[in-house]
């Protein structure tokens, strides 16, 4: 009988984050991402023994968590962890405030009360005091050691009995406590490879890489072929340099040899980011096959994919080389990375199955095998799931074990399942839109690719120096030729530490000169970055009452209320467009009024549901949900009022003026948007200015 065949690949990444120059760690998400996804991804397998993946990692990556796991690693973040907290200075205690609240606040901050409660007291007081100050030493070490153990994967706050003393003890730390929390860390870092060479040696999972620093490849032999998949973009000076992408891949691939003992047959290629030249350098290094975006198989077949089209490999041929590929299924990776953490557990996998046996019904009654490509990052997207994504992979692990029609297989096991369709040639593009927007053509990019272009083309005259002088030099230009620095350039991406990217960037470039002995340019002490705005949340100024028909009927209707903006960048995941544009909220202290603008057409938003928690200090929270449908809106309960017309808008009965709202927008059965996306809107500005 046919078969479905599912193919995960999770792919693991952080940028090198060390500098060279210094030996010091300027950000932390390696090691904060090693605690809490490297090691429970792999290690929650071992409960399905009959599941098959392939992991995809990166050497950037890998080689800082073996620096951390031997106690090397100089990380200021961490020193500021450890440090006893009568001891901190005011400049130490505000590094903390700013660094150790960046988590998820309703998955991660607000599941251990003390942590909720610090965050509470920093949001409330950090206007009026810039946040300098306004802790005891008692609070610092509780923030301290909180901060930390939040990352902690679940497979130790479950078992281990050090670990849950920490989480069950709750508040009132000692230093005792925190040289556990240091320990712990390194503990966990250092079974991350392990677990991966077990696994590996075991067959249940494949190991593939990437370039060793992540580079666009495509960019990096040839910069104009950006104009190829994206006719008239803007571009910078020429950068040609497809010995850099050949001296990549040939690292990583030696890398990933030394430390599990084979070396590998699989290419997840930076941002999924292919060229007919880059498959043929991949080729010749000895890689045997390659994964992208099916975006990038309708551009390369010139016409739109379905699930026949997607769901089988292919083998690309050109000039005597071969690759073998597969095509990521783009929604369904998606709806894994950016929708099911808004979803109960169960409802997500199977949601999720429902889909894949859908799509794949056709190709089965046909006769044929089924291979369903599903491949994204496998580890940015758990923070946002319920106890870091371990209660979904469990139902949806054990929903494909106990499915005799679907078998979960490595990427290199699907070639021989499946006989592959030729292509002779590949379309140059990433998995974002097919093209190399992302990484080129805003302003901000291709003054990133000059200054790339300048420190590569010193390299090349000075050739009069000390090899380890070029060595260094060299190395420095590989790290800046990595992509995650340009990813925070330009206009599609937003992170609370993008200024500090920006300032990396700039030093690992500086360091080339350095390292050449020759000045850095003045440029390089100056950002790239141009100042932005990003979420906006104001909140009522005063009382409002609005008619409820779906209109602006004044300037003056809703002047006063309060407006929450969506911030249209993504982050570290780059997902879909949110539906909604604007949401202004206010109260007579009677009853709510809400407007809702829409960053799409009328027709385009019907079938929407709009889901309102109305939570008041008394009482329990009321529930609202609005439905919106191709020429009218339908509201329960009874009591409240909607209208949809150029905006939606609604009113809903108050049994208390100090109200906070919550909305969540979904569209065919799955969440698209959340407002605010965290917290609450919150109404006792607006009833302070009301009568009640």
């Amino acid at each position: 009988m046919p078969k479905i065949y599912l193919c995960f690949l999770w792919h693991m990444h952080q940028p090198f984050y060390k500098d060279l120059a210094t030996g010091e760690y300027r950000l932390p998400w390696t090691r904060m991402h090693a605690l809490k996804d490297y090691y429970g991804m792999a290690r929650i397998l071992e409960e399905f023994p009959a599941i098959r993946q392939t992991f995809n990692l990166v050497p950037s990556m890998m080689v800082q968590v073996e620096e951390y796991a031997s106690g090397a690693a100089k990380d200021p973040f961490l020193e500021a962890a450890l440090k006893p907290a009568e001891a901190l200075t005011p400049e130490e205690q505000l590094f903390i405030l700013r660094n150790f609240f960046m988590a998820n606040a309703s998955r991660m901050i607000y599941r251990y009360p003390r942590y909720g409660e610090l965050f509470n007291a920093w949001q409330a007081q950090k206007t009026a005091h810039g946040g300098r100050g306004v802790f005891s030493p008692q609070e610092f070490r509780d923030l301290q050691v909180l901060s930390q153990v939040a990352w902690f994967d679940e497979e130790f706050q479950d078992k281990d009995p050090e670990v849950r003393a920490l989480i069950e003890k709750g508040r009132n730390y000692t230093t005792d406590d925190q040289a556990v929390m240091g320990r712990k860390q390194r503990e966990i870092v250092g079974m991350v490879i392990p677990e991966y060479r077990k696994l590996a040696e075991s067959g249940q999972i494949e190991i593939s890489t990437t370039p060793f620093y992540h580079p666009i490849l495509p960019l990096l032999c040839d910069t104009d072929i950006a104009s190829v998949s994206h006719p008239g973009v803007p571009l910078p000076p020429r950068f040609s340099y497809p010995m850099d992408a050949r001296a990549q891949l040939e690292t990583a691939r030696a890398y990933v040899k030394q430390t599990f003992g084979v070396a590998p047959v699989g290419l997840w290629p930076s941002e999924g980011s292919v060229s007919d030249q880059v498959l043929q350098i991949a080729a010749t290094v000895g890689f045997e096959w390659a994964a992208t975006d099916n975006g990038v198989l309708d551009r390369t077949l010139r016409r739109p994919t379905t699930a026949d089209v997607t769901y089988r490999p292919y083998c690309w041929a050109q000039q005597g080389r071969k690759m073998r590929m597969i095509f990521r299924d783009h929604l369904l990776s998606d709806l894994i990375g950016f929708v099911y953490s808004g979803m109960n557990a169960g409802d997500a996998a199977g949601d999720f199955l429902r889909r894949i046996s859908d799509n794949c019904r056709p190709i089965l009654a046909g006769g044929r095998d089924a291979l369903v490509p599903i491949i994204l990052d496998g580890e940015n997207a758990w923070e946002y799931y319920d106890r870091n994504g371990r209660p979904f992979f469990r139902e949806l692990y054990g929903r494909i074990q106990a499915d005799s029609r679907m078998e979960a297989i490595t990427v290199k096991d699907a070639f021989t399942r499946i006989a592959p369709e030729p292509l002779d040639h590949i379309f140059p593009g990433s998995w974002i839109n097919a093209n190399f927007d992302v990484w080129i053509g805003a302003e901000e990019d291709n003054k990133a690719w000059k200054l790339l272009l300048e420190a590569r083309q010193a390299y090349d005259a000075a050739t009069s120096l000390p090899e380890k002088n070029r060595r260094l030099a060299l190395e420095e230009i590989y790290i800046a030729e990595g992509s995650d620095w340009n990813w925070w350039y330009g206009p599609e991406h937003h992170s609370e530490n993008r200024v500090e990217f920006d300032q990396i960037y700039r030093e690992h470039l500086a360091n080339v000169y350095r390292a050449l002995n020759l000045p850095p340019p003045p440029e390089l002490s100056r950002p790239i970055l141009h100042v932005e705005a990003g979420e906006v949340n104001v909140p009522p100024q005063g009382a409002i009452t609005a008619r409820i028909n779906g209109t602006i009927d004044s300037y003056f209707e809703w002047l006063g209320a309060g407006l929450y903006r969506i911030d249209g960048k993504f982050g570290a995941m780059h997902g879909r467009h949110s539906p909604v544009k604007d949401v202004y909220y206010g109260s007579d202290g009677k009853a709510a009024f809400l407007r809702v603008d829409f960053t799409e057409s009328r027709t385009d938003v019907a079938g929407t549901e709009v889901h309102i928690e109305v939570a008041g200090a008394k009482g329990p929270a009321r529930n609202v949900n609005a439905r919106i449908g191709p020429a009218s809106v339908t509201v329960e309960p009874a009591d409240c009022e909607a209208a949809m017309g150029e905006i939606l808008e609604l009113r809903i009965p108050l049994t208390e003026p100090e109200a906070k709202l919550r909305l969540s927008f979904w569209q065919n059965g799955l969440p698209v948007e959340s407002v605010p996306r965290e917290g609450a809107l919150e109404l006792a500005e607006a009833a302070t200015a009301a009568t009640w």
